[in-house]
């Protein structure tokens, strides 16, 4: 495990389970339908090696399933778990802050669509009111889990906020 993978933060463990390159594009090409090893590989263009290592990783965090989709030879089909599809929303927030501040040479790449049929760009809304969630709108408090300790030294109160 890394050392985020120690740190008593919630970035920080979710970072130990997605953030490593290549996880966020494998979660990616997941939720659009690339389930084979094969299929992820080209699509990716990233080494067999790596991907084994990092589906192996998503599958033990409980991230990602694997299924069998032939028998002779044995062949895996991957998708993403309760856990997996949890950090879509995620994942669309972070392509719109691409979209916005590192597009590609012809624009956006791709386009959600909501159920609703109409395209939208995510946003992040507070549940009660429903005003948007920016780092001007939030304040950060300590939670029943803030101890003193590496990523929660602000938060437990050992160290002033600069």
């Amino acid at each position: 495990m890394n050392r985020f993978g120690e740190m008593h933060c919630s970035i920080a463990q979710a970072v130990s389970v997605v953030g490593e390159p290549w996880t966020p594009l494998i979660l990616r090409d997941l939720f659009l339908g690339v389930r084979r090893f094969d299929d992820l590989a080209r699509d990716l263009g990233v080494s067999r090696n790596l991907l084994t290592q990092r589906l192996e990783r998503l599958m033990a965090a409980g991230v990602v399933s694997r299924r069998p989709y032939q028998e002779r030879p044995v062949r895996y089909e991957y998708h993403l778990t309760e856990a997996g599809l949890d950090i879509v929303p995620a994942l669309m927030v972070i392509m719109a802050w691409g979209d916005k501040w590192a597009t590609p040479p012809g624009g956006p790449p791709a386009v959600l669509v909501h159920s609703c049929g109409r395209p939208f760009t995510p946003v992040v809304a507070c549940p009660h009111c429903g005003g948007p969630v920016t780092a001007d709108t939030v304040t950060a408090t300590a939670g029943p889990g803030a101890a003193p300790g590496p990523g929660t030294w602000v938060l437990a109160g050992g160290l002033a906020p600069g």
